[in-house]
């Protein structure tokens, strides 16, 4: 009788078993690609509101730029906090503070009286919010390495694509309702659920070193990251193509909205249209790594971004109109589910011990240049050229560094 019913019973248990598992990588890829759209998240649901910002504060669109660049600089700064530390004291424990000073800081946004207070409450909203970008990419490093990194990466970069599509139709739509302070209480909410879902579903993945200087420990990782001539060559492919992104992010409403005289709902719809191009070529780099390899699949990517810049610019400087500008940045912008996934698993696939130091630093290179353009683009106006020239000279300069780099880098094969 026991071995008459020993074999179902044990198919069920294995099957249960089989499904927990299951339930529990479904649950962990889904939160970890939601914590790195925060970056997303944190800037574009504001950006169907910066004109509206500018005639509150009675500012022109540079100085209202400057809310997005110290988002972006908290952002960056905060990866390099929040990264070194997660390789001491494991990665838990810093998400966690991170994102329950996140939801302080985006209430704290909504609360402010003029352009000053908000660009400091931007700045602490991106400082804390960076623990969830540079510690979801640690945290998959932790976990995985090689071409396995790189299609979770890409499945992260396909989960994102999702947020640059949904934050700015949720902002836009939320303005028909609320004034643009609405948005910070917003995103207070979603930090929120997101400090619940880790508290649930995200185990510690990291070692929690015992002794010694964290400080000193940071610095070795350091200096031995910018000595490495290959992660620097893939941090700056990446940085220069997202400097690219944030120059198209960061005009695109005023380019929009007050040249082409677009609706924030409309600029909604068309800012989600190139979010899922970036979506699109994360999902096709993820099913064609196994065939193409990760080399193969970022020198598509590069091309895409200094192609798709210089017609950006050819549509922009000869007055072609809006039409004229959007495939060029489509395909632009979709090069970035191209570039990013594949940059950061090659950068982090020999650094595994000091993972967060070096996904810190990829974070840090790639907002750096993205805070840089935010103001650098409004300096020209209401003008579909500044804009267009950052992203022709970002995208050949990511590609020109890609064809450096590659010659000293070795393949990765795992």
């Amino acid at each position: 009788m026991d071995r008459t019913f020993a074999g179902p019973h044990g198919d069920a248990a294995a099957e249960a078993r089989a499904d927990r598992i299951r339930s529990r990588r479904v649950r962990l890829v889904v939160t970890l690609a939601s914590l790195s759209a925060f970056g997303p998240l944190t800037t574009d649901m504001y950006l169907p509101s910066l004109p509206e910002v500018a005639r509150g504060f009675g500012i022109g669109a540079s100085q209202a730029q400057l809310t997005l660049t110290a988002c972006l600089t908290g952002l960056a700064v905060g990866q390099m906090i929040a990264g070194p530390l997660s390789d001491t004291l494991g990665r838990r424990r810093p998400l966690l503070v991170c994102l329950a000073l996140f939801v302080v800081a985006s209430a704290g946004c909504a609360l402010t009286t003029s352009v000053w207070e908000l660009d400091a409450a931007r700045a602490v909203q991106g400082l804390t919010g960076a623990g969830g970008i540079v510690l979801a990419r640690a945290i998959v490093r932790d976990l995985y390495s090689g071409n396995a990194a790189a299609r979770y990466f890409s499945v992260l970069a396909a989960v994102q694509g999702v947020a640059p599509i949904a934050a700015p139709l949720i902002g836009g739509q939320l303005l028909r309702v609320a004034p643009w302070r609405g948005l910070f209480l917003v995103l207070a909410a979603i930090g929120a659920l997101m400090l619940m879902a880790v508290t649930l579903w995200i185990p510690e993945s990291a070692a929690v070193r015992a002794g010694g200087s964290a400080l000193r420990a940071t610095g070795r990782a350091l200096s031995a990251l910018v000595r490495d001539r290959a992660f620097v060559g893939y941090a700056l492919t990446g940085g220069f193509a997202m400097g690219a992104l944030f120059a198209y992010i960061s005009a695109s409403s005023f380019v929009y909205e007050d040249l082409f005289g677009v609706s924030p709902q409309v600029y909604s719809l068309l800012f989600g249209l190139n979010s899922v191009g970036i979506m699109a070529a994360s999902s096709l780099n993820g099913w064609l790594l196994g065939r193409a390899g990760v080399r193969r699949m970022l020198t598509t990517g590069v091309v895409c971004v200094a192609v798709g810049g210089v017609a950006v610019l050819v549509a922009a400087v000869l007055g072609l109109g809006l039409p004229a500008i959007m495939p060029g940045m489509f395909v632009a912008v979709s090069s970035i589910g191209l570039i990013m996934p594949n940059t950061t698993a090659l950068a982090l696939s020999d650094h595994g011990s000091t993972a967060g130091t070096a996904s810190a630093l990829l974070g840090l290179v790639q907002f750096a240049f993205g805070g840089l353009m935010a103001p650098v683009v409004g300096l020209g106006g209401v003008s579909a050229v500044p804009m267009a020239v950052a992203m022709a000279v970002l995208g050949a300069a990511s590609a020109a560094t890609w064809l450096a780099v590659r010659r000293v880098a070795a393949p990765v094969t795992r």
